[in-house]
């Protein structure tokens, strides 16, 4: 083979060419056959193509190793895309144009300036969700438990996906800003009561929760669903006691006032427990000084109700007439009749037999004095009718004196004060008739419904009203009588006159003047008194003895009220003497 090359004398390197016509001239000087040059040759030849195969190779291998680079940095650039889900932020180049080594080169800045951004995207996302995951480790109670960030989602780090995480993240603060308030209030809540309670706030309180105590901080207090649980328990556990208390105080203080009113205690032995009696209306809301409802205290108002108790048992019997007393005071404003002897007596009886406790002795006269109050109630209404009724029988019979006045018109002092009281006098007498009516109804009603008979001081009230009724109606019909007497003995006179020419002298009486029937206080016209006797057989009335016995009877009546005949009514009555007619 021809020498082709030689050596560059420009740059002073080596070539093929050079290096094959040194070779030649060695096979030269050695004399080598052809044969062996040519299969040297063949073998310089094969060394040198698989020295360009494997230069292929490698710069096939490099250039697929540069598409991979390529095709992983554009994949890559979309998936950042798409994670942060906006693409107006960045200009993302054209890479379908240009070598390689261009596209790669193209796509670098904007590659690099979204995993920038990337980064920074995770941390805020790692940021956010790290505050959620603390706050909902708080309220499940296991915040503790947390360790570590928690894991981020690179796959959506998308503004849209930050803002909801930031919105979940604002309304769990807002839940835990609601629950931290409901743990103070609570905590305050138990620090209140337990002051009212006299009992330790720091072990109460550190009882549900350590965190609880005034020595951590606001927002390092528990918040956990247990923790509120159990604060609202530990509330109400607390209400309780002091509903409990309260109610225990309240009896004693009741207690205490009883006795003290019993036994007449001196206001400066009350004033000692003044703490205890001032909660006797209170409520339970109402009651916030401290240790108004302590322990203690309930201990020395119980122990006080027990020495008051003892005392009492020694003054048993001027405990007991003192009831008795006020239980004849209520049946006397009743107008209740009984037998307050015997009462002492039995009263005296018991406490000297020994056989019945004093306690019990003075539980049975409470219930007697509860059972004469409701009877009171009862009566209340008939009664007041009663009094209104008797009230004005009373005008009427200072009606029928001051129409018998004849210098009832004169001017007197103080006539005019007669003649407007006759005013009114005259109208409510004129409501009598329907007074009597409807307490006569209202009395039926009463006994109906009780089954018993309405008395009034000890007679029945039906007996009064209607004995009432039939002496009005006799006077009614005295007065009719006596005004045709009267009319008769004027046409009596008119006609001596027009027989003798003159007007006779009017006739004196033969007697001393008689009213219709004698009165009591003042009465004239039956109208009535407190007492009156009546036969049992008249109108029909009940009677009955106090035994039971049905017998004649002192039947009560309204004031200034006595039963007369109608002869003995006749009989004290002048033939001349004028009485006026009633209003």
């Amino acid at each position: 083979m021809a020498v082709t090359e030689a050596e560059n004398p420009l740059v002073g390197e080596i070539t093929c060419g050079s290096l094959l016509q040194k070779l030649q001239e060695i096979w030269d000087e050695v004399g080598e056959s052809d044969e062996e040059r040519d299969k040297m040759l063949l073998q310089i030849e094969q060394e040198c193509l698989d020295v360009y195969k494997r230069k292929v190779e490698q710069a096939a291998k490099s250039r697929a190793q540069l598409l991979q680079a390529l095709s992983d940095a554009k994949l890559e650039l979309s998936t950042l895309v798409s994670a942060l889900g906006d693409k107006s932020f960045i200009s993302i180049p054209e890479t379908t144009l240009g070598t390689i080594n261009e596209q790669l080169a193209a796509i670098a800045p904007a590659l690099e300036q979204l995993l920038k951004q990337k980064e920074e995207r995770v941390k805020e996302f790692s940021d956010v969700q790290s505050q959620i995951q603390k706050i909902c480790g708080e309220i499940a109670g296991n915040a503790s438990e947390q360790t570590g960030a928690p894991a981020v989602d690179e796959s959506d780090l998308s503004l849209k996906k930050l803002n909801e995480y930031q919105v979940k993240l604002q309304e769990l603060q807002k839940e835990k800003s609601d629950r931290l308030h409901k743990v103070l209030e609570f905590v305050s809540t138990v620090h209140d009561l337990c002051a009212v309670l006299g009992m330790d706030f720091f072990s109460t309180v550190t009882e549900v929760h350590p965190s609880l105590d005034d020595t951590t901080g606001v927002q390092s207090k528990s918040i956990s669903n247990d923790t509120l649980l159990r604060l609202a328990e530990t509330v109400s556990v607390l209400n309780e006691d002091k509903k409990q208390r309260l109610h225990k105080l309240q009896e004693l203080a009741t207690q205490l006032i009883d006795l003290w009113n019993l036994m007449d205690t001196p206001e400066e032995e009350r004033i000692l427990f003044d703490h205890v009696t001032c909660h006797t209306s209170a409520s339970v809301d109402g009651v916030t000084v401290p240790g108004a409802l302590a322990l203690d205290l309930i201990e020395q108002a119980e122990v006080e109700v027990e020495r008051l108790d003892q005392l009492k048992a020694s003054r048993m019997k001027e405990i007991a007439f003192k009831k008795q007393v006020e239980l004849e005071e209520i049946f006397a404003r009743a107008h209740i009749e009984i037998d307050p002897e015997a009462a002492r007596e039995k009263i005296m009886a018991l406490i000297d037999s020994g056989n019945v406790e004093p306690t019990e002795l003075l539980a049975d006269m409470d219930n007697q004095i509860a059972k004469a109050k409701e009877e009171v109630l009862s009566r209340k209404e008939i009664l007041d009718r009663v009094e209104k009724w008797m009230s004005a029988c009373e005008e009427e019979s200072w009606l029928e004196d001051y129409n018998r006045d004849e210098n009832r018109y004169n001017s007197s002092r103080g006539a005019h004060l007669n003649l407007k009281r006759a005013e009114k006098a005259r109208i409510l007498v004129n409501k009598i008739p329907g007074m009597v009516d409807t307490l006569v109804a209202k009395t039926r009603a009463w006994e109906e419904d009780r089954g018993i008979s309405f008395s009034y001081d000890g007679v029945p009230l039906l007996a009064m009203l209607d004995e009432y009724a039939m002496l009005r109606q006799e006077r009614e019909e005295e007065k009719r009588r006596l005004r045709d007497q009267k009319k008769y003995g004027e046409q009596q006179n008119t006609e001596q006159e027009a027989i003798f020419g003159s007007k006779p002298s009017p006739a004196r009486p033969s007697g001393p003047k008689k009213v219709v029937g004698p009165r009591a206080n003042g009465g004239t016209n039956g109208t009535p008194s407190r007492r009156l006797s009546l036969n049992a057989t008249q109108n029909g009335s009940r009677s009955a003895t106090k035994d039971g016995k049905r017998d004649s009877m002192k039947l009560a009546a309204p004031a200034n009220f006595v039963a007369i005949s109608k002869e003995d009514a006749a009989s004290h009555v002048s033939g001349t003497d004028p009485v006026p007619a009633s209003p």
